[in-house]
């Protein structure tokens, strides 16, 4: 028995997410049917996060348990010649059988890009959010800094969310701007049901002055789901890396 890592770039934007679902198309899925393909064995590939639908990934890390004779780093190539033009295995290669992409990591980062300016964009649409008002881009830096810590997360959470504890330690919050692209970076220990999504729309709020940066504080020790923002759209966003040392 063998465990093998994949670290895998995928263009959500046809997919109903990653996990598995009866009747949709995944990533999980189409990934599990090219390893049938390879090996003859149905395998149950294990993902480092449950991405929601449209969401896009630069460095996803998903692992399976195989039987199969090919060498670990033999994966990588051979399963992109099955594989459709949105999903593409970066590396691959074999690790402990202790190794768990989703419960042996450390931390993941996240992206949003939003496209602020007034036309909407025709290149790249499925990978931006536009959004027409003008934004202040410091002020949405100072606000950043209210995130990073551990806190409970609950008003940057989603109903539907099943999870034991909304405790979430934020490494990093950071924005980066090129003329009228601006893009949001998070990275955590773990994140809530669209808790990035939620955070995106409450410094979108900081951006056109609906509310102070430091307003970012109050609203997550009211843990009030209704004071924090929108839940801004899948399309902005991208899981840049997983990190497990």
């Amino acid at each position: 028995m063998k465990n093998i890592k994949l670290i895998i770039e995928y263009d959500g934007t046809n997919y109903a997410g990653w996990q598995k679902q009866k009747n949709a198309v995944t990533i999980q899925q189409t990934l599990e049917e090219a390893v049938l393909q390879l090996t003859g064995e149905t395998v149950n590939l294990v993902g480092s996060s449950r991405t929601d639908a449209g969401v896009h990934a630069k460095g996803f890390v998903a692992n399976f348990k195989t039987q199969s004779s090919i060498p670990g780093k033999s994966f990588r190539e051979a399963l992109n010649t099955m594989l459709p033009e949105d999903i593409t295995v970066l590396e691959s290669e074999e690790v402990p059988l202790d190794f768990h992409s989703r419960y042996s990591s450390k931390s993941k980062m996240y992206s949003y890009t939003i496209i602020n300016r007034i036309q909407p964009p025709a290149i790249g649409r499925n990978y931006v959010y536009h959004f027409k008002k003008e934004l202040n881009f410091e002020e949405m830096q100072k606000a950043c800094n209210y995130f990073i810590g551990k806190h409970d997360f609950s008003a940057f959470k989603s109903t539907g969310s099943s999870v034991k504890t909304s405790v979430r330690t934020i490494k990093k919050a950071f924005i980066n701007r090129d003329n009228n692209k601006i893009i949001i970076y998070v990275e955590a220990d773990g994140f809530l049901y669209n808790m990035v999504r939620i955070m995106v729309g409450t410094l979108i709020d900081v951006g056109i002055g609906k509310i102070r940066a430091s307003d970012i504080k109050d609203i997550i020790q009211s843990k009030d789901r209704s004071r924090a923002g929108k839940t801004v759209p899948a399309s902005g966003l991208c899981l840049e890396f997983v990190h497990y040392n």
